[in-house]
């Protein structure tokens, strides 16, 4: 049994998620077990974004209930890594005297030193150090089953952009690209323990390569698309300028790779794109869609938009709906600006009021409520092949078919799309559909979901291109 405890909360991106992981896996070889009860922790970890405000603030936030806990609990160590941990560093300790250590995204393989330090002399320490070695740090990989249906996998870190907005520059530091050999053998070990899909993380996956001179990105997506018993790629975040034909091409011919691509925009003016540095115009944004669209006509596009940046006028958020218009969406993140330390855009005049952040992104967001319902609406009566994550926490509205089994399983399409559905047959209600990919009829269409029935369990064992979205 195990007799230390980690207690991790993640804020922020896939990629935080994907470093509490690494987190966690590296603390277990000091013998420390994740737990989900912060009373039983014997460490604290606040794994942080700094990205947006509130993101920062809920990390705070969260450091003040635990500094709470240490005061019956002497030993307890808190920790506080991520974004913020890299941006305020020192700061952190005046700030929140209960924290023992602040580690930046560079010194995650690092930390089991760290903590060995803090338990031998209960000190206090900072390491934000970035790594000068352009080569990134192994994985670790959990040797054990159940580890789940889908995984993120880093293959770079850092950016090079330096969009006005943004602070990523510099907490995660210049872009970085994981060796190839690297990235297989971490996949590999995956699928050895249950692993079906896996999503490629970077802060623009589409510069995978360039620093230092490997392949490209997608002549990485092919070699993981060889990978057997691999049944799914996705990969996120894509930058428009650097979308180019051959990574087009890879939604047409590699079967494993999902139609999806989340191509953030962030404006659909060409004002307050100079402004934000993103090195694009509208024009050539929209004629990237036509692109794919022509190469992957079933493809889902999904996008980020910074509502109210600094000198948005109302011409300018007008293009920004019209914009949203032309492409519709499959899905949009949309955000209220907020300044963030570091960032350029922090000395930009003319900045929004609140009440007017806060109008423009309500606007915004019910315009595209529409396009996202209307796209799930056109898929009821197709039938979609679906990834089983497990079952549904989510109750059916309707109650199953007459004497049919009362559990409700979920899923993704490749398109990304959440699908939530049930069996006919009782006889299979036992079965553990976990892992293996559905044919479901969809019956019904929601905002954010769509409801459907088993028509059959993995329908095919090849890939996934021209077996989707066929009529009923």
């Amino acid at each position: 049994m195990n007799s230390k405890y980690i207690y991790l909360h993640t804020i922020g991106c896939q990629m935080n998620v994907y470093d509490s992981e690494q987190i966690a896996m590296r603390l277990a070889t000091l013998g420390y077990a994740q737990t989900e009860s912060m009373a039983q922790a014997d460490v604290i970890i606040v794994n942080t974004c700094t990205v947006r405000a509130k993101a920062e603030q809920k990390a705070f936030s969260m450091l003040g209930r635990f500094a709470r806990m240490k005061r019956d609990k002497k030993r307890l160590i808190i920790g506080v890594g991520g974004c913020v941990a890299q941006q305020q560093g020192e700061k952190i300790l005046e700030r929140m005297p209960a924290v023992d250590l602040v580690f930046g995204t560079h010194a995650i393989a690092r930390l089991p030193r760290l903590i060995q330090q803090i338990e031998a002399r209960r000190c206090r320490i900072v390491d934000v150090e970035l790594d000068s070695d352009p080569q990134i740090p192994e994985s670790l990989v959990e040797d054990r089953d159940e580890t789940g249906v889908s995984r993120f996998v880093t293959i770079m870190r850092g950016c090079d952009n330096h969009c006005t907005y943004c602070v990523v520059p510099f907490v995660r530091g210049r872009e970085t690209s994981r060796r190839p050999a690297s990235i297989l053998r971490e996949i590999r070990s995956l699928v050895r323990v249950g692993v079906k899909e896996v999503t490629l993380l970077g802060q623009n996956v589409n510069s995978y390569g360039q620093n230092p001179n490997l392949c490209t990105f997608p002549e990485l997506l092919s070699m993981i698309n060889q990978v057997e018993g691999l049944l799914r790629i996705r990969f996120t975040t894509s930058h428009p300028k650097d979308l180019g034909s051959d990574l087009i091409q890879a939604f047409r011919d590699l079967d494993k790779l999902c139609p999806h691509i989340h191509l953030p925009v962030q404006s659909g003016s060409n004002r307050v794109l100079k402004r934000m540095n993103r090195q694009y115009t509208r024009e050539q944004y929209l004629d990237k869609v036509a692109k794919l669209r022509d190469t992957c006509p079933q493809i889902a596009i999904t996008s980020d938009i910074i509502v109210g940046f600094p000198g948005e006028s109302e011409s300018d958020f007008e293009q920004t709906l019209e914009l949203i218009k032309t492409v519709e969406f499959d899905g949009l993140f949309a955000f209220q600006y907020s300044d963030r330390p570091q960032a350029p855009s922090v000395k930009l005049p003319d900045k929004l009021s609140e009440p007017a952040l806060k109008k423009r992104l309500q606007i915004l967001l019910e315009l595209q409520e529409k396009f996202t319902r209307r796209k799930n609406m056109a898929l009821v009566g197709s039938t979609q092949q679906v990834l089983t994550d497990g079952l549904s926490k989510k109750q059916i509205s309707d109650p199953p078919a007459e004497n049919g089994p009362d559990q409700q399983w979920t899923g993704r399409t490749s398109t990304n799309k959440i699908v939530n559905f049930y069996l006919d047959e009782p006889a299979a209600a036992s079965e553990n559909l976990t892992g293996k990919m559905i044919g479901v009829r969809i019956e019904k269409g929601f905002s954010h979901s769509l409801l459907g029935r088993v028509i059959n369990v993995e329908p095919s064992a090849g890939g996934l291109k021209g077996v989707e979205n066929y009529a009923a």
